[in-house]
């Protein structure tokens, strides 16, 4: 279902949401530094108001550092998948992939950032998902393919031709692909936190979060090319660009648990293949959805 599902929609309808919650709050209000009515106590950080008004947090972020671990599950839209280099240049249409998250290491997350504001942070995250295509698969090609490739000279056998759109099956003795050492995801988001609800005491809430951001994705590829490859070493093979909206349930000041939904754009323009980097090349672009739980501290 998710090939259905228009990435650049999904991406303006957060966007959207974010700037809607930005003017949705009413005027914040200080936090005392004590509880006394004494018109000279001290001022502290301005707290948003929760968005279904009652009870308002005892402390405010404003200040503070962050750190958030967590796990990931990734899935992806369907890409054309092209290949250029000695002898070659062709591309896969809509080819489809999945994620392994048990495979090796989990996917996870590793997220720091600082709040400028009560209800405003930045972070700077490493996501490590995970990209396998899926082979055998059927696909529409394009392009052409001699009978021996790139140099030193590889052999291509049943597909070498000159391609418009016919439908071959795609199996291990043309290609396999795979970033299982990751599709990393390095990146920096602003965000935003709104809060649905706080308790009586001000200590404990559940908050919207929602956040734009962007940066670079540096996969370590994994790639037989009609049987010759490499797991290639880490490279910086494009951009991508996401938005998110999820949950945090704050169960003090300090720690929390969230849980949020990440739509991106990928566009990798340079991902390595048979490990002859200046020859042998592969591009696409990859919708992703990213679905994550994190544990956070804050410091």
């Amino acid at each position: 279902m998710f090939e259905c599902i228009s990435m650049k929609s999904y991406i303006l309808f957060l966007s959207v949401c974010f700037f809607f919650a930005s003017f949705h709050s009413e005027a914040a209000v200080p936090v005392h530094s004590d509880s006394s009515a004494d018109s000279s106590a001290t001022e502290g950080p301005m707290l948003a108001k929760s968005w279904f008004g009652g009870s308002r947090r005892s402390y405010s972020p404003k200040g503070k550092f962050y750190l958030q671990l967590g796990f990931t599950w990734a899935a992806y839209g369907k890409s054309d998948l092209k290949f250029t280099g000695p002898g070659y240049n062709f591309t896969l249409q809509d080819v489809s992939a999945a994620d392994e998250p048990y495979v090796g290491s989990l996917q996870y997350n590793i997220h720091a950032g600082y709040y400028f504001k009560d209800n405003y942070s930045i972070t700077l995250g490493y996501d490590h998902m995970k990209y396998v295509l899926n082979i055998p698969q059927k696909a529409k090609i394009t392009g052409n393919i001699e009978s021996e490739v790139s140099n030193p000279g590889i052999a291509t056998g049943q597909f070498a031709g000159n391609y418009n759109g016919e439908v071959i099956t795609i199996t291990p003795e043309m290609l396999t692909l795979e970033y299982t050492d990751g599709f990393n995801y390095v990146s920096t988001h602003v965000q935003r936190f709104d809060d649905l609800w706080v308790s009586s005491k001000g200590n404990t809430s559940l908050s919207l979060e929602t956040g734009l951001g962007g940066g670079l994705i540096i996969p370590r590829a994994d790639v037989r090319f009609f049987r010759v490859g490499d797991n290639n070493k880490l490279n910086i093979a494009g951009w991508a660009a996401s938005a998110k909206a999820g949950l945090m349930f704050n169960f003090s000041k300090r720690f929390y648990f969230l849980t949020n939904l990440e739509a991106g754009y990928s566009d990798l323009n340079k991902v390595y293949t048979t490990g002859r980097n200046d020859i042998d090349q592969a591009s696409h672009q990859i919708n992703f959805l990213q679905n994550s739980y994190l544990i956070g501290l804050r410091f």
